[in-house]
């Protein structure tokens, strides 16, 4: 077993906050959510995303992090060392396969944006609707320049953990968060401005309650809230392991989705506002077409809009960055833990293998796309693998999270952790009911509710 001065440990309390919310807000935050609040009628999905949260998403953050402190091992070791000589293991590493799997095709994206910093500074993507599609289409078609980008990507992560937990995460995060806070405040304020600023801040406050029992908005907003905060793959429970036992992991978890949850609805005040502002938007219009086509259109309409839409792209590599360093420690700490390797030869060597499995999404969204196909359906990579890592293993690992915590391991044991040093653990018997009953039985529909509606 490794030992904590091997596998390093948080700073301080708000260094953890801070790099576990730098794992949560990212590209979920400023491009998932926002398109998911369009497709879901408005307001209505983010009430129901906000429940998700409270009643599901922050439960299951709990149980991760009591698992990674009480073991202070990977997934894959914590699994093993709680329940010994069991299968339990194998959902540890269902999360360290879902941070490789999850980081090879959201490296590509990753890429995208740092482009598209390049290309609205210098007013490359100009004119109108069609001109600006068909750019991005270009774009993505080039396979070489998106390898390369998710290159630049992956090697700047593995640069960040080679510094360790301190040095490298810890430090890059308290940088980057609170430039990410800014710059969101900053264009929040630039997007209220525009006109048709009023039109847009109405369909994102203004909830449709005739989709409020709709099974695919609740199902999407269950979806949301664990790619977004991080859940389900292993990066909780991770970062979790690097905690003090005197750190209070209740605090710690609600700072962590307190601030997740704020920039996600900060970026709708930027994203709405910005679309309802262009002729003929869409606020249902979901994918890359949102972030890298429809607003492209705004800021070359703007006075100073390349300013504003390389900051906005600046936003967004900021916030992918935070999360890739987190998705590429998964694995990293998986493999100091249990096969005994140097930070250094883990960062290496996983970093190696994930770009290699982020060349065909790299490479399924251009010219060569029929190349990265499955056979029979018509899928290209990139997209095959969001479904397999964002629709199916990430909820699966939070149900089997919180059936091992509320069923196996036992919900005494994981109170006992919490209140170690005397913490306290505010409404744990609320905690209890929501972890042993109302997690699973709720992620267990969603996952059927996912299977059927394939």
């Amino acid at each position: 077993m490794a030992t904590i001065g091997q596998r390093g440990t948080w700073s301080s309390r708000a260094g953890f906050i801070l790099a576990a919310s730098g794992s949560a807000v990212g590209l979920g935050n400023i491009w998932g959510f926002p398109t998911q609040v369009g497709q879901g009628g408005g307001a209505v999905f983010v009430l129901i995303y906000l429940a998700c949260v409270v009643l599901i998403c922050l439960p299951i953050m709990v149980a991760e992090l009591v698992l990674g402190r009480r073991a202070q091992l990977d997934p894959v070791g914590a699994f093993s060392m709680l329940r010994p000589g069991s299968s339990w293991w194998l959902v540890g590493a269902l999360g360290v396969l879902a941070g490789a799997g999850i980081l090879s095709f959201y490296s590509v994206i990753a890429g995208w944006s740092v482009a598209y910093i390049w290309y609205t500074a210098t007013g490359a993507v100009t004119g109108d609707a069609d001109a600006i599609g068909t750019f991005f289409g270009t774009f993505t078609a080039n396979g070489p320049l998106s390898v390369g980008l998710a290159l630049l990507v992956l090697t700047t992560t593995g640069a960040v953990l080679l510094g360790g937990v301190q040095s490298g995460i810890e430090r890059v995060t308290k940088l980057l968060m609170p430039a990410l806070i800014a710059l969101l405040l900053i264009l929040a304020v630039r997007a209220a401005t525009l006109p048709g600023a009023a039109a847009g801040l109405a369909y994102y406050l203004r909830p449709d309650f005739s989709r409020l029992l709709d099974p695919a908005v609740i199902n999407a907003a269950l979806g949301q809230a664990f790619f977004s905060l991080s859940l389900g793959m292993g990066a909780m429970l991770t970062y979790g392991s690097y905690l003090s036992k005197r750190e209070s992991l209740i605090t710690a978890a609600c700072w962590v989705v307190a601030l997740d949850t704020s920039m996600a609805l900060l970026a709708g005040f930027i994203i709405f506002p910005s679309g309802f502002s262009i002729e003929g938007f869409d606020p249902s219009a979901s994918g890359p077409g949102l972030i890298f086509a429809v607003l492209p259109r705004l800021f070359s309409t703007l006075p100073g809009g390349q300013l504003f839409g390389a900051a906005f792209f600046i936003l967004l590599t900021m916030a992918a960055l935070t999360s890739t360093i987190s998705l590429l420690e998964v694995p990293v700490a998986h493999c100091i833990d249990v096969h005994k390797w140097t930070r250094r030869k883990a960062v290496i060597l996983v970093t190696t293998g994930v770009f290699l499995l982020a060349i065909p999404s790299a490479l399924g969204n251009g010219a060569v796309a029929a190349l990265t196909r499955m056979p029979g359906i018509g899928v290209d990579f990139l997209t095959m693998m969001g479904t397999i890592w964002n629709n199916f293993a990430l909820p699966v690992g939070g149900l089997l999270t919180a059936v091992f915590v509320g069923w196996v391991w036992r919900v005494d044991q994981a109170i006992d952790e919490v209140e170690t040093h005397g913490a306290s653990f505010p409404a744990k018997r609320l905690w209890s009911v929501l972890i042993r009953y109302v997690c699973p039985v709720a992620i267990s529909v969603i996952i059927v509710y996912t299977i059927v509606s394939l």
